[in-house]
């Protein structure tokens, strides 16, 4: 009985079944067992028709909400396996963020009310017969739209797919991989893979250049670390003070020691006036966003640490999250040298900077980058992630880190002194591609025992190699673009420039302005200033402090 009705799934299988056993069983109770059946079968049926139709638009993989809200609401979320529908809840604290499709603070999650994940149309690319002329290009409800509108920040077409599949892959407009008989130097640098030396120098006659990087505000926080660093002693092999690049952002910087810190020959670059918190908002920010933060930086840096060389040519985006064509298209405009934002994952060998003229040679890395895809006259200072194996002959393998102090298994001194001699060998012994220490001044500051190591490995560095520079960005383009050898860099012009400074900074004693601003209101923020006060707390849509919008 039990073996028949395991595969009894028709009326006429249940009938014969139960006749087979009973013989004269009554007309009732064949009903009953009828009924049940037809019940059971209504049950399944009910619930295959709601599994196949929650599923029916889900992509593979991809978690969903039930039901929207905050809450426990927010931490539950399912997925369609091929062995049915599958539920996870986020840890207390955590709440799911169905962008980006993991667990996160609550308070970083804004999509408790969204179900699903935006379901974007995607625009008729290649079809069997074409749907427009040439030079047009398919929307998704098949309405032609010129080819150059895709993928250029705006919604031209009515279901906004022109916007939806604009990855290095699928843009329409995409810039062409490297062509080394097109893209000569100085103006442009390429190479299929992106670890060719520039100029085809042999690896062993390329100066190895190392770039100190701290992204944030200037301050009375990090000033005195930034002094001892570079204090003078520690010298290139050219005989020049060794260099930084700082990426300022403007809120609490002391424009008087950002005055003094470009006088003794660091290089000043932008790092955005807000530096907003939404992650979201540098991904998605249009031309005018990017402008107001990244221009409006440099004409507050200008004014207010009195810079008048036009020195201030480069821009890292907050939190690294890339601005995809927008972003490139505003350096254009606003006549921006390089960009230092893009990771490079991971690799042996390391690569070199390139421009941006043609595609990029390394995927988009990280958790939903926005990287641009067209072709743009801007240079790209790659960073290349740092390895954090201890012993990378045995260790099992690690995801790269591209800021130092997010490589979390640093934990001692001793770590962080071999961590840096590991991946200076690899830049050194293979292509000598520019190694990129990239800080935020805290992690420096809060843990004496890197700092220690650090100094003692910079040290070391320079007393034990003739051929390794501490250099500005600016200043790796520059050789870049004129690749000179070991015995040759040591006359480089531009490496030379402010090569040792002295005399007094430009004020002792700076201008301590306090000052509102009708953007920041109930604020009061202080700002030290060689020059002279401005009316106002200078902000995006007032960033001179004239009071003028």
């Amino acid at each position: 009985m039990a073996r028949c009705t395991r595969v009894a799934l028709s009326l006429l299988c249940a009938s014969a079944c139960l006749h087979i056993v009973t013989g004269s069983t009554s007309q009732g109770v064949l009903n009953q067992f009828v009924k049940r059946v037809k019940r059971q079968e209504e049950t399944n049926k009910k619930e295959e028709s709601f599994e196949t139709e929650l599923c029916k638009d889900k992509d593979a993989g991809e978690w969903f909400r039930l039901v929207a809200g905050e809450g426990d609401n927010c931490r539950d979320v399912i997925q369609c396996t091929s062995s049915g529908l599958q539920a996870i809840r986020c840890p207390a604290g955590l709440y799911f963020d169905i962008e980006k499709q993991t667990c996160d603070w609550k308070d970083a999650v804004k999509n408790c009310k969204l179900k699903n994940k935006e379901r974007k149309v995607k625009p008729l690319l290649y079809t069997d017969e074409p749907l427009c002329t040439e030079g047009s290009l398919a929307c998704g409800d098949g309405n032609c739209v010129e080819r150059g509108l895709f993928c250029n920040g705006e919604k031209d077409c009515a279901d906004g797919s022109d916007e939806n599949t604009c990855d290095n892959d699928n843009d329409p407009n995409r810039a062409p991989p490297c062509d080394p008989a097109v893209c000569v130097l100085p103006d442009c640098f390429c190479s299929e893979d992106g670890t060719a030396i520039p100029g085809d120098l042999p690896a062993k006659d390329v100066p190895q250049m190392i770039t100190i990087t701290f992204d944030d505000a200037i301050n009375n926080n990090n000033i005195q670390l930034y002094k001892d660093i570079f204090n003078g002693n520690r010298k290139n092999p050219n005989g020049c003070d060794i260099k930084a690049t700082f990426f300022v952002s403007h809120k609490y910087t002391n424009y008087s020691a950002v005055q003094e810190t470009h006088r003794k020959g660091h290089e000043i670059a932008v790092h955005s006036i807000t530096h907003n918190d939404d992650e979201q908002f540098w991904s998605n920010a249009t031309v005018d966003d990017w402008a107001k933060e990244m221009a409006g930086t440099r004409i507050i840096i200008e004014k207010f640490a009195n810079l008048t060389d036009n020195s201030v040519v480069g821009v890292r985006a907050p939190y690294l999250r890339v601005g995809g064509n927008n972003q490139f298209t505003m350096m254009e405009e606003q006549a921006f040298l390089y960009d230092s934002t893009i990771t490079a994952p991971l690799s042996n060998p390391p690569l070199w900077p390139y421009t941006m003229y043609f595609r990029m040679p390394h995927r988009c890395h990280g958790n939903l980058q926005h990287c641009p895809t067209r072709s743009h006259a801007v240079w790209e200072m790659v960073m290349n992630e740092l390895d954090r194996r201890e012993d990378p002959q045995f260790d099992e393998y690690l995801p790269g880190c591209a800021m130092v102090d997010s490589c979390s298994n640093i934990l001692t001194g001793d770590q962080f002194y071999n961590f840096l001699n590991h991946n200076f060998d690899r830049h050194y012994e293979k292509n000598r591609a520019p190694l990129g220490l990239y800080f935020h001044a805290a992690w420096l500051k809060n843990n004496p025992e890197f700092l220690d190591a650090f100094l003692y490995w910079v040290d070391e560095i320079l007393s034990n190699h003739n051929d390794v520079y501490f250099v500005t960005m600016t200043q790796v383009i520059q050789w870049i673009q004129n690749p000179r050898t070991i015995s040759e860099v040591k006359n480089f012009e531009p490496w030379r420039e402010k090569c040792t400074v002295d005399g007094k900074p430009a004020c002792w004693v700076p201008h301590s302005c306090k000052l509102t601003s009708k953007e920041l209101p109930g604020e009061t923020i202080n700002l030290q200033t060689c020059v002279r006060c401005p009316n106002n707390y200078p902000w995006v849509n007032d960033p001179t402090g004239d009071g003028f919008f």
